[in-house]
């Protein structure tokens, strides 16, 4: 050690140097950079955490705006079904109800003109009874007075005779409604004693409803439920020709 210039004194001087600087070192470099690199791996490691939960909150996030565009449409959809659903159940009642007026218009349009045909007829009856009275007057000349022959024209308009219904004989074995067709319309008093004979007939309160047909000429057309008694001209004409 001489030989190379160093001497115990020498050596354990350097020795005692380099243990300061160690020391030194330790004290003032290395703990405040292992310190500085351990809180720097634990800034890394939170940054790495804080970035993994803002990737599962934004892929959260993507996953709820999904879920509520999805049911946005889905109830927006289901909006619009029910809209259009009740835009033609507010259509088909307004239909509905447009075909009830029209249909309730046309059924008062036929009753008026129905009326009035009736109304009009029985203007016509006092006329046709003296136009057929002239014309009996005519075939039979004399014979009868005017009296007789104005009754003979009523019964022949109403289907009457001495206050009975011509074509009834008898009890009637038939049981419903009567509806009574005549070629003119005939009086309340008419209808009143076809509606009493009708009831000795019947032994029940008949529920009558009495209507107005020219075509028949004359006569009475009478249906009590199922059976119809024919008594009117056309149909005696009719079996009148089939006889023939």
């Amino acid at each position: 050690m001489e030989a190379l210039g160093l001497t115990l004194g020498y050596l354990l001087v350097q020795l005692f140097s380099f243990l300061i600087l160690v020391l030194i070192l330790h004290a003032w470099a290395y703990k405040p950079i292992v310190g500085m690199l351990q809180k720097r791996r634990k800034t890394i490691a939170q940054a790495v955490e804080d970035a993994r939960i803002a990737a599962d909150a934004r892929e959260n996030a993507e996953k709820d705006a999904e879920e509520l565009l999805a049911k946005a449409q889905q109830e927006a959809a289901e909006r619009i079904r029910d809209s259009k659903q009740q835009a033609e159940e507010v259509a088909l009642q307004i239909k509905e109800h447009a075909e009830k007026e029209a249909t309730e218009i046309r059924a008062a349009a036929q009753e008026s003109a129905h009326q009035i045909k009736v109304d009009a007829l029985k203007d016509l009856r006092g006329e046709v009874a003296s136009l057929a009275i002239a014309a009996a007057q005519q075939l039979i000349s004399s014979s009868m007075d005017e009296e007789r022959q104005r009754a003979l024209v009523v019964s022949f308009f109403s289907g009457l005779k001495d206050r009975k219904i011509v074509l009834l004989e008898g009890d009637i074995a038939a049981a419903g409604d009567v509806h009574i067709t005549s070629a003119l319309p005939l009086s309340e008093e008419e209808q009143k004693l076809i509606q009493a004979d009708l009831k000795s007939r019947l032994n029940i309160e008949p529920v009558i409803s009495f209507d107005v047909d020219p075509s028949i000429l004359g006569g009475l057309v009478i249906q009590i439920g199922d059976k119809v008694i024919d008594g009117s001209v056309v149909g005696k004409l009719q079996n009148l020709r089939a006889s023939l």
